[in-house]
Order: C-alpha cells, then structure tokens, then sequence
C-alpha cells in the first residue's frame, strides 16, 4: 500500500508543475494584451492630436499625401 501512496503522489506534483506552466502563460498573455492595450490608446491618441492640430480630417490627409510627395 505505501508504493501506491508514493505513486499518488508523484502524480500530484506532476500537476502542480503542469498548473505553474499553466499560470505563468496566463501571466504572459495579460501582459500582452495589456500592452496591446496601451499601444492601441496611445495611437488613437496621437491621430485625434494630428486631427486637431492640422485643422481637420481633410487636411490631415491633404498633409499626409504633402509629406509622401516631399
């Protein structure tokens, strides 16, 4: 009966490992995401600015297609 008490075990911690991989992914993908996240806001941020600053949606574009034609 104490091998099969042993063998219980070892199956236990084969699990608590398999969780730890498990969690630390999950960790990763919210990192990410978040990142993501934040990258997503700053760039909307930075063309509503551009927006604003050039005087409209319509210049911006007629300001975008300027800069590519140098």
């Amino acid at each position: 009966m104490d091998t099969a008490h042993s063998i219980e075990k070892s199956r236990s911690r084969a699990n608590d490992k398999a969780d730890v991989t498990t969690e630390i992914s999950k960790v990763g993908v919210y990192t990410i995401a978040i990142a993501a996240g934040v990258i997503g806001c700053w760039a909307t941020l930075c063309l509503i600015a551009g927006t604003i600053s050039s005087g409209g949606p319509v210049e911006l574009v007629n300001s975008f297609f300027k800069a590519l034609a140098g």
